[in-house]
């Protein structure tokens, strides 16, 4: 519509509001309606509750008048029904007032369950209560709310009038609840850490950086939730685990957002291979709680989440599809030959772990579309993670990749404090070498380390890129109420 259309429209629905509240019907000195029944139900419950008198709320979303009778329909949580709203039944005044509500307005209706001669479901009013009066309007039902950049901006509006939309966040709780049940019939105890950190660790992620007003201090929005599950370990809590945001400062993708939510837990006496079992327990009790089976089509594509799942080695997997075996390279001086051989680039400081990872990235995560665990990871990819008994150049770690995305990451987590300082050592020197991403040294989490830690498996799963599988989501800010915008000049 022509702005000047819109901005007529608008001053009626104003102008309509201030008559009403010179009417003394003001619908905003309301403050509630009792709700006896939602649409489903009264769709559901037809034959036990014709004829009987139920009361529901909503917003009106079609209406239709036709002289002493109209029709509409009420949108609320959980659908909509029909409502016949006749002149003799309500009153003369009320239905003037009724006729002047628009699309979009919230009322309250009491009446009876009956169904129409066309067969439609509907509720006869005996009183319309308008309970919240719409100033803006809605976009018109036939084209609704399409373009993207509106619906992830005025996510209030995109709810209203894309059912479909509501569907897949009812499906994030569910997802959700599913892993906490799940978790808690293991005996796993949710706790809460810290969101601001004074040093960020336990991923390599640039972070956001605050101040500390009181305390004078910069501090981080945390990236991983790692260190602090990881210090009540030591305190004796054998399985724990945390549902929370986290805050990276990189880019912005169809794949990621500035805040996102992560499951992390830990479990003592357990290693990376009680971490793959548990993954895909979680995500395949998901798959059955939301979509009641363990395949998925995903882009068109159907995923098989109850068979097991794959695991192979990251150097297996490099070699399946490049013919390069890692295994058969001496040396960093020998990787970076077969790199350029390849047209991989890397940095100066990378080494032999470093590259192989680059080949993994380039040449074999576009293949992971079935459900994946890529294991043995290089040492100097891994700060966290256990060596492997057999070969210390490798960590006992692995990553699931479903979609050619990675959906979790896991390890038998490295408890030599000895160790897990020369690792951070290392990550300093990849700092001073200009990678922001790498870990800083927490002396803290040493300290804890030294106390001792008992043998322990580690888990991180993304939950926006599961949810984003199990509602066929192309985009995270599909499954995200409220993602992060570049604010309008």
């Amino acid at each position: 519509m022509e702005e000047q259309e819109i901005s007529e429209l608008l001053q009626i629905k104003r102008n309509k509001l201030k008559e009403l509240q010179e009417k003394g019907k003001d619908p905003f000195v309301i403050t509630k309606f009792d709700v006896s029944n939602h649409s489903d139900e009264i769709t559901d419950k037809f034959e036990e509750l014709e004829g009987k008198e139920v009361t529901i709320a909503g917003r009106i979303m079609t209406k239709r008048l036709m002289g002493k009778a109209s029709f509409c329909h009420i949108q609320d949580r959980n659908g909509q029904v029909q409502s016949y709203v006749r002149k003799d039944q309500i009153g003369e005044e009320e239905y003037e007032d009724f006729k002047r509500y628009d699309i979009g307005d919230i009322v309250g209706i009491k009446g009876l369950v009956f169904k129409t001669q066309k067969g439609e479901i509907s509720v006869k009013a005996q009183s319309v209560t308008l309970l919240s009066k719409s100033l803006q309007i809605l976009p018109e039902k036939f084209h609704g709310l399409k373009d993207t950049d509106t619906r992830y901006r005025q996510r209030y509006v995109d709810l209203i009038v894309n059912p479909e939309v509501k569907d897949a966040f009812i499906k994030r709780t569910q997802i959700i609840k599913s892993i906490r049940d799940c978790l808690d019939n293991k005996n796993f105890l949710e706790v809460e850490t810290p969101v601001l950190h004074a040093i960020p660790g336990g991923a390599s992620a640039r972070p956001f950086i605050t101040h500390h007003n009181s305390l004078d201090i910069d501090m981080y929005m945390r990236i991983a939730l790692e260190l602090h599950l990881k210090r009540l370990i030591v305190g004796g809590f054998e399985r724990v685990y945390e549902i929370g945001r986290v805050f990276r400062n990189e880019g912005m993708s169809v794949r990621h957002n500035p805040e996102f939510t992560l499951l992390e837990l830990y479990q003592a006496y357990t290693d990376f291979n009680g971490m793959m079992d548990l993954t895909e327990e979680l995500i395949r009790n998901a798959a059955v709680k939301v979509l009641g089976k363990t395949t998925v089509s995903y882009d068109e594509v159907e995923i098989d989440l109850g068979k097991p799942f794959e695991r192979i080695s990251m150097v297996d997997a490099v070699k399946k599809y490049t013919n390069v075996d890692f295994n058969e390279i001496k040396d960093t001086e020998e990787a970076k030959l077969v790199a350029k051989e390849h047209h991989v680039e890397f940095e100066k400081h990378h080494k032999k772990g470093e590259i192989l990872n680059l080949f993994f990235e380039e040449f074999v995560e576009e293949h992971l579309v079935q459900p994946t665990f890529i294991t043995g990871h290089p040492v100097e990819i891994s700060p966290l993670a256990k060596r492997k008994p057999e070969d210390k150049d490798y960590t006992e770690r692995f990553e699931l990749f479903i979609t050619k995305r990675e959906f979790a990451n896991a390890f038998s987590e490295l408890n030599d404090p000895i160790d897990q300082r020369n690792r951070f050592a290392y990550q300093e020197e990849l700092r001073a070498a200009g990678d922001e991403e790498a870990n800083m040294v927490d002396e803290d989490f040493l300290t804890a380390l030294e106390y001792g830690m008992p043998p322990t498996g580690g888990l991180g799963i993304g939950i926006d890129r599961l949810v984003m599988l199990l509602t066929d989501s192309y985009s995270i800010r599909d499954v995200l109420l409220f993602p992060t915008m570049k604010p309008k000049e």
